[in-house]
């Protein structure tokens, strides 16, 4: 089984909403390797997880990486076309991407109030949902007392959206949203040692449940 992990966004991804409210003032002490010009930024957030990610599965012998290894943007297209390169190669069942986002309710103006983990895949019954349901299940674990997105309309948790990247990739797809950088508490937690650790730790333990 191919694991492709894929980092939303780059470093001239600026438009609103993939940063933080200015930090100054906030009474947050934010990494620096999360921030630029004095805001969290979403691009080097997804990165240090994406990282972290393929080594942590590299360390059991699953074969993973990188889908942009690039610190700049890199359209969808490309994206899905370097995937759809991988399942064409080795077949889409034995291939599965995980496009790694974190979250804002606002365009990086103001705090707000949303808050929690959630992931989605397409429309529809398909593989990605079984990836969703083992990721959900390792979130519910991992993140004792947090809020936890979910969506039963259609009969299993996940939500549903057609993001580019999920749609037209060939492989069981999903992505996820982990925590609100617009929210301070959120924040606080997705930069902590901990919250560090249980979002790369859910994103592993989900994929070992899948294969």
């Amino acid at each position: 089984m191919k694991i492709l992990i894929d980092n939303g966004h780059g470093n001239n991804t600026e438009m609103n909403g993939k940063f933080s409210p200015v930090l100054a003032g906030s009474g947050l002490n934010i990494d620096s390797k999360f921030t630029n010009n004095g805001r969290f930024r979403e691009w080097k957030y997804n990165r240090v997880i994406a990282k972290e990610l393929v080594a942590k599965l590299k360390s059991y012998n699953i074969d993973a990486e990188l889908l942009v290894p690039e610190d700049r943007d890199i359209s969808l297209s490309e994206r899905v076309r370097r995937a759809n390169t991988v399942c064409n190669k080795l077949g889409a069942d034995k291939v599965i991407l995980i496009s790694i986002h974190s979250n804002a309710m606002g365009n990086g103006s103001s705090w707000m109030s949303g808050q929690g983990w959630e992931a989605y895949t397409t429309k529809g019954k398909t593989k990605s949902d079984e990836l969703a349901t083992c990721l959900y299940k390792r979130a519910k674990q991992n993140f004792p007392g947090r809020k936890i997105r979910e969506d039963w309309s259609d009969g299993d948790i996940d939500k549903e959206a057609d993001f580019y990247i999920i749609k037209k990739s060939k492989c069981p797809a999903v992505l996820t949203e982990n925590f609100f950088y617009d929210n301070k508490e959120d924040l606080k937690y997705l930069t902590s040692e901990e919250g560090l650790h249980n979002v790369v730790r859910t994103h592993v333990e989900g994929i070992l449940d899948y294969i």
